[in-house]
């Protein structure tokens, strides 16, 4: 996409509270003003809270007078979840737009019909085969898996920003210095690396069929294992109060612990709802003749 004609460009990211939707919408509209551009960002955040829904307009040219991208005039949509990018599809401009989505589904627990294990999944059952299709360029990566096998899921949003990158005709470098000033500075190796793992993606994209999800497969089998960081852990007691199940307590020492592990069905409102982290859930699938149920890890 040329970025040197008298066209506004508009640039809609979207993902949940926590991904980091709006350090993705900073360092580009930076770029772009710094390319000598002038740059209109908005942002809705301020409500979503951890797991929350965040969207970020970015919209740049040689003159641009409203930050709110018009109805259906998107130029570039990236997905941080792959349901929010469902949900902002409609704002893609048909014939030019270009979709840029991470599969990685984070299911709002609250959504759940049914949190016993072996149900069939009810949320956003699109597949990436069945949205490239529709629109004019697209491009679906399990972008989280690829973050954690760099060594932190957190670099997701980077990967994604590698892949943007590619859209536009600013260079390499002028990305990476820009995303140092926005990142911690422990991790700009590990965000550079992440940045360029998502350029080189798009040089061999293709749809991700292992992450095609068929619509009524049959459900998956999972064992439910959760991690409390007793040292993290402050006692608040939302985890305990909020649980559905009454799976957890707080011990002598206010720790949260899980209490009765048969119970707990992965519905990860703990996981969410704790404001220190201290919560982990790890769903391993399972062959259907293993036993349900969950295991605790404190640390």
């Amino acid at each position: 996409m040329t970025t040197k004609d008298n066209k506004i460009t508009n640039v809609l990211i979207v993902g949940v509270g926590g991904q980091g939707v709006i350090m993705v919408s900073k360092v580009l509209a930076l770029l772009c003003q710094r390319q000598g551009f002038e740059v209109k960002q908005s942002e809705v955040h301020g409500m979503a809270k951890r797991g929350g829904a965040v969207f970020s307009h970015v919209r740049f040219g040689e003159h641009v007078y409203s930050p709110t991208i018009p109805e259906g005039e998107v130029d570039v949509l990236v997905a941080l979840e792959w349901a929010e990018g469902m949900r902002w599809l409609e704002q893609l401009n048909p014939e030019t737009g270009t979709f840029i989505s991470d599969t990685h589904k984070i299911v709002p627990p609250f959504a759940c019909r049914n949190r016993r294990d072996n149900q069939a999944e009810v949320y956003s059952r699109e597949t990436p085969a069945e949205i490239i299709d529709k629109v004019a360029q697209g491009y679906a990566l399990d972008a989280s898996g690829m973050a954690a096998a760099l060594g932190n899921e957190r670099v997701a949003n980077t990967i994604l920003l590698g892949i943007l990158s590619t859209v536009f005709d600013f260079d390499e470098q002028s990305w990476t210095r820009i995303i140092s000033k926005f990142v911690p500075q422990h991790s700009i190796d590990l965000n550079t690396r992440a940045f360029l793992a998502g350029r080189e993606w798009v040089k061999t994209a293709t749809v991700p069929v292992v992450e095609d999800i068929v619509k009524n497969a049959s459900p998956q089998a999972f064992i439910n294992t959760l991690e409390i960081t007793g040292q993290w852990c402050k006692g608040c007691d939302i985890c305990v109060r909020m649980c559905p199940e009454h799976c957890l307590e707080l011990d002598e020492e206010q720790i949260a612990v899980m209490a009765r592990p048969d119970d707990c069905t992965g519905c990860r409102i703990c996981e969410w709802l704790c404001p220190d982290y201290a919560i982990k859930l790890d769903k391993t699938p399972l062959n259907a003749n293993v036993g349900d149920g969950a295991s605790v890890e404190v640390s």
